[in-house]
């Protein structure tokens, strides 16, 4: 993906010093080049993968006669070599050898000389770094799929301990209907679940293998590109070998879940945020999740909340910077492209950090029950009760029933008290078919218990869908 540095040995095979670019350059890279060009440091994290496929493309060409099974078993053995070196931090990582592929191939023909330079036989480094990347894509897919699930987990059983505890339910931020705070977590439950979906979809389309593809128009070599995408865990190869080597839409799919499932995730930071200050006093943290002020002794922070709520922006960026990097590409591959992992890495590895801390905390904040339930019946939020009895009791059109509630609601806020408290002789001077079982409907337990619509708040609705979702998971 880069040009060598070293001066005597730019781009050069350590064993037979010709450079892994042929004969084409007779001047080594300047050293402007080398620093723009250099990308080990980012992409040697994708060194299991680059393995994994030099693996099954050496046991193709072994299969179909174009190595010998000496030279074959010889790069095999060095491969494994090279795995255990990184796995135990030996391994000699280059800035000369600039991407994770060319410090791979020099170190492997340090290890056994020139049969190494067989494993590069019928691919190039476009649809090697193509099949690299879309391994690790979709093994972060798989990973953020489970650890959605674990963070429903959380919300469902946090929502089934609150399935019948009562709070606020808001619009614009503003008190509406009473709801239970299960209902509540269950609406991230579900978030989650659509969340998990869009990696499960994104993986599912990425699952094909470019391998084979070769530089952009294919191999004359009779290679066996169904063996190596099997091998690989892919449906099968994609079918265009342009395409194969110039798509990252992979990355940006996943990008584009990643951004949306951050969205969700900073949603219900904020909600922590603001159940946390005094003023609500819904729900508090434990020590071990907030921290405190240098100089405020008093002070809780949420900070493990914001930080999710601060990752979002950088998740989003994420997508915006590789869009901005695909979008004027002509076919096949350029050199653009060596900029797609370090969003996607930087993404992933703030969605990983985001949802393991949500879970964390949604596993361990404690609400405050008695306050949410106080609350629950403040700024008349058993109003539209009181017009549902009034449509329903006195058979009024639902826009006369929702005018005679507006002015009960303006009557109550001049006597200050609420609903409930409102004597029935006021509520009759606005309407004379108003009678004494109208209270019955005007508490927020008897607003919620309700609610008994598919997918409402009621505590037996709550519970059943907690239920649907434990089966599911």
């Amino acid at each position: 993906m880069s040009n060598p540095q070293d001066p005597a040995s730019a781009g050069q095979s350590p064993q037979s010093g010709q450079t892994l670019w042929g004969g084409r350059f007779s001047a080594k890279p300047a050293d402007i080049m080398q620093a723009i060009n250099v990308s080990i440091g980012v992409d040697k994290r994708l060194w299991a993968q680059d393995l994994r496929g030099s693996r099954a493309h050496c046991r193709m060409l072994i299969d179909k006669g174009i190595v010998r099974p000496d030279d074959g078993a010889a790069i095999l053995g060095g491969l494994d070599t090279i795995q255990a070196e990184i796995e135990a931090g030996t391994f000699p990582f280059r800035d000369e050898y600039e991407d994770i592929h060319l410090n791979v191939e020099a170190r492997l023909s340090e290890l056994i000389g020139e049969a190494s330079g067989r494993l590069h036989t019928a691919r190039s480094r476009n649809d090697q770094v193509a099949v690299d990347f879309r391994l690790w894509v979709r093994d972060a897919c798989d990973r953020s799929v489970e650890q959605l699930k674990a963070l429903q987990r959380a919300l469902l059983e946090r929502a089934e301990q609150h399935a019948g505890d009562l709070m606020p339910g808001f619009t614009h931020l503003q008190t509406a209907q009473p709801v239970t705070l299960g209902h509540h977590l269950m609406a991230y439950v579900e978030m989650a679940g659509r969340d998990a979906g869009r990696f499960a979809d994104a993986r599912a389309r990425m699952n094909e293998s470019p391998l084979g593809a070769a530089a952009l128009a294919g191999s004359p070599f009779p290679i066996d590109r169904h063996a190596t995408a099997a091998a690989l865990g892919f449906d099968g190869p994609m079918r265009n070998s342009l395409d194969a080597v110039s798509d990252r839409d992979f990355a940006l799919e996943t990008l584009a879940a990643a951004s949306i499932t951050a969205g969700h995730l900073s949603r219900l930071a904020e909600e922590i945020v603001v159940w946390m200050t005094p003023m609500f006093g819904f729900v508090t943290l434990p020590d071990d999740l907030t921290t405190g002020s240098s100089i405020m002794p008093q002070k809780r922070n949420p900070d493990a909340a914001e930080l999710v709520r601060a990752k979002t922006g950088r998740i989003m960026g994420s997508f915006v910077a590789l869009s901005t990097v695909m979008k004027g590409l002509p076919l096949a591959y350029s050199k653009d492209m060596q900029e797609d992992k370090p969003p996607v890495f930087e993404a992933m590895d703030a969605l990983d950090l985001a949802l393991t801390a949500m879970t964390a905390m949604v596993s361990a904040f404690r609400p405050n029950t008695e306050r949410m339930a106080e609350a629950a019946s403040w700024g008349f939020s058993t109003a539209t009760d009181l017009a549902d009895w009034l449509v329903r009791e006195a058979d009024l059109p639902f826009r006369q029933a929702h005018h005679v509630t507006g002015a009960a609601v303006k009557r109550a806020e001049q006597l200050g008290v609420g609903l409930a408290q409102l004597p029935l002789a006021e509520l009759q001077s606005l309407h004379p078919g108003v009678t004494e079982a109208v209270y019955k409907v005007l508490t927020p337990e008897a607003s919620c218990a309700s609610r008994q619509s598919f997918g409402g708040t009621a505590p037996e609705q709550v519970r059943a869908r907690i239920a649907e979702w434990k089966d599911r998971l």
